[in-house]
């Protein structure tokens, strides 16, 4: 099955909070989206947002300028009815990180929790990492999170890449400065314990 296909089935059969990465709030990326954007103006991506609270806390938190990329149709709209007339305030992007067209430097925060992870095959994310390179501002913030060392083999019956923080930033190369990184103990809906390694870079 082809990834659109597959992700827009498990929207269309799943609710959005019984998904293993489920979250109420996206509390880490949150507090790492708020202490490194440059203001309320600053534009933020959320890579994979798909239907993540995480836009409804940023648009709560006042930030101004926030984009929310999925490559399925189904996990928008859920965002986009969950918020309601809110949703007029977001820039949706339908389509698949390796290949979208994104504006050149035209963004300040790039946020991906949990897409990184399902490329598999090393174009697959040089494509993403171009992606990166050609979107974000010079200066621009980063934030990775992928399953860490010790997470899952699979996630939605697809196969993943583990990272140690080292290996995650290895990915991206020499014109991404690693500032920090962060491990997350993820609860998944099932009362599952996931391990993630979130990485915070500064692109040069």
């Amino acid at each position: 099955m082809e990834p659109k296909s597959h992700w827009e089935q498990v929207y269309t059969t799943k609710s959005a909070e019984a998904v293993s990465w489920y979250q109420p709030h996206a509390t880490l990326s949150l507090e790492m989206i708020q202490r490194v954007a440059t203001g309320k103006s600053a534009h933020v991506v959320d890579v994979g947002g798909g239907a993540s609270s995480l836009v409804d806390d940023l648009l709560a938190g006042g930030m101004t300028d926030v984009s929310v990329l999925d490559i399925s149709g189904a996990a928008l709209d859920v965002a986009r009815r969950r918020l309601g007339e809110q949703a007029r305030r977001v820039h949706w992007i339908e389509g698949d990180i390796t290949t979208v067209e994104l504006e050149k430097a035209s963004i300040d925060v790039w946020h991906d929790r949990a897409v990184f992870h399902f490329l598999t095959h090393p174009s697959d994310r040089a494509a993403y990492v171009a992606q990166v390179r050609h979107a974000v501002r010079p200066g621009g913030r980063v934030i990775v999170a992928a399953f860490g060392p010790d997470g899952p083999l699979q996630c939605s019956g697809l196969p993943v890449v583990r990272y140690a923080p080292d290996a995650l930033h290895a990915e991206f190369g020499g014109a991404f400065e690693l500032l920090e990184h962060v491990k997350e103990d993820h609860h998944t809906p099932s009362g599952l314990v996931q391990h993630f390694v979130y990485c915070h870079c500064v692109l040069h």
